[in-house]
């Protein structure tokens, strides 16, 4: 491929809104926060989080597992409000066996950082195909009416932002 085709290529690729393919990057030098050994994978699409006893769902809201985790579709953004919505939909009929999910809270949403880790910064073995983008928490900011808690999955930080903004969504049971 000539470099003007992949210029193109690149160019419509970021112009459509599709997420380029960016490999994780982690320090060797940063004691990781979230290692494999942390996490048990229940072979139904969650993972357990043995430090929390939190159980999450594996895939982004939008991804689903086939054969490889988290392979199909695609992680869908949604505002606030519907990221609520999704969940009492997921409820209806259920999900591994379970009619409990809910979004997280932001502190059990940031126990998933991996700070030796960005672009993603999760553990991507646990939850492989995560999206380097925001995603919401269930927290809304107690300040600011209109706003709620999130945190970037790109560099690892926590934020509020406005409820009607579209951030990705990974859900959770148990805990509180």
């Amino acid at each position: 491929m000539n470099k003007t085709h992949f210029m193109r290529l690149l160019l419509a690729t970021l112009l459509l809104g599709a997420q380029p393919l960016l490999a994780q990057t982690c320090s060797n030098s940063v004691t990781a926060t979230a290692p494999d050994s942390r996490y048990t994978d229940n072979l139904d699409g969650t993972v357990t989080d043995n430090q929390t006893g939190l159980m999450w769902r594996q895939c982004s809201e939008g991804l689903s597992t086939t054969d490889t985790a988290c392979d199909t579709g695609s992680a869908v953004p949604y505002t606030w409000q519907v990221a609520l919505q999704q969940v009492q939909t997921i409820n209806v009929t259920g999900f591994a066996g379970y009619t409990d999910w809910r979004l997280p809270n932001h502190n059990e949403l940031t126990s998933l950082l991996e700070n030796s880790c960005f672009s993603p910064a999760i553990n991507t073995t646990a939850f492989p195909v995560t999206p380097a983008f925001n995603y919401w928490s269930a927290s809304p900011h107690a300040n600011l009416p209109g706003s709620a808690w999130y945190v970037s999955f790109n560099h690892g930080f926590v934020d509020s932002s406005n409820k009607t903004l579209a951030y990705r969504v990974r859900l959770v049971r148990g805990g509180q």
